[in-house]
């Protein structure tokens, strides 16, 4: 039987690739030889020349905010533009709140 395939992104290059996952190995980027992101099996990559997408991601990615499947289906919510990520921060910033769990709120009260 098959080992279900997770993603891995490499933020520079701007790619991500579905590989097995496993603990035991470093996955390393194929287009410029530096250490892949493990980010989850339910992402899905924006599209290479979105680099307001991307830097969103990178973003997501510092903070600690990764993609993974939920008992009841995908990820949830995860904010998809700067504007979003920064109303989150500022939020997080005003009520103590940690930074993961404010990117990952829905609505920001």
């Amino acid at each position: 039987m098959a080992h279900a395939k997770t993603s891995y992104v490499c933020l520079p290059c701007r790619a991500s690739y579905k590989q097995p996952y496993g603990r035991e190995r470093q996955r390393i980027c194929p287009r410029c030889a530096e250490p892949l992101l493990h980010v989850g099996s339910a992402f899905a990559a924006p599209p290479r020349r979105d680099r307001a997408a991307w830097r969103t991601l990178s973003l997501l990615l510092h903070a600690g905010v990764r993609f993974h499947k939920s008992c009841c289906g995908g990820p949830g919510y995860r904010p998809r533009t700067v504007r979003e990520v920064r109303e989150r921060m500022a939020y997080a910033k005003r009520t103590g709140e940690p930074f993961a769990h404010a990117l990952v709120r829905r609505d920001v009260p």
